[in-house]
């Protein structure tokens, strides 16, 4: 994917804060679960009210993802609310995310979060990592 579609995701908003553009949930999706799971922990961690995705080098396959919260933006990262949850994902993340979804199961045996990520060649059994 080119720098170019990333940015075809993600335009300046007033809605924004200053440096922040607006994305939309063609770059990431949440279901519904997973943004009840988000705000519920995001209220439970009190480290902020917006959950950054990114995407770093490591794990079974070459690439992983990462989430944690985060009480602000910073300048360059696109805003993407989805499932009532403010989603900060970074330019060179995005180029890897765009068209995932982040969806999240209670249940015992394979329950957490799980990324659909239409970009991922191959993923590891545990879905924390992936290739291109």
């Amino acid at each position: 994917m080119s720098v170019s579609s990333a940015s075809q995701t993600a335009s300046a908003s007033p809605t924004a804060p200053d440096g922040v553009r607006e994305g939309n949930e063609n770059l990431v999706r949440l279901t519904e679960a997973a943004g009840r799971k988000v705000a519920a922990l995001a209220r439970r961690e009190q480290q902020g009210d917006h959950l950054r995705i990114a995407i770093t080098g490591g794990g079974c396959n070459g690439l992983s993802y990462k989430l944690r919260f985060t009480p602000e933006p910073r300048r360059g990262d696109i805003l993407v609310r989805s499932a009532g949850v403010g989603v900060l994902v970074d330019p060179k993340t995005a180029l890897y995310l765009k068209g995932t979804v982040l969806d999240y199961s209670d249940k015992l045996i394979a329950g957490g979060f799980k990324f659909s990520n239409p970009n991922a060649k191959a993923s590891c059994s545990c879905g924390e990592s992936f290739s291109v």
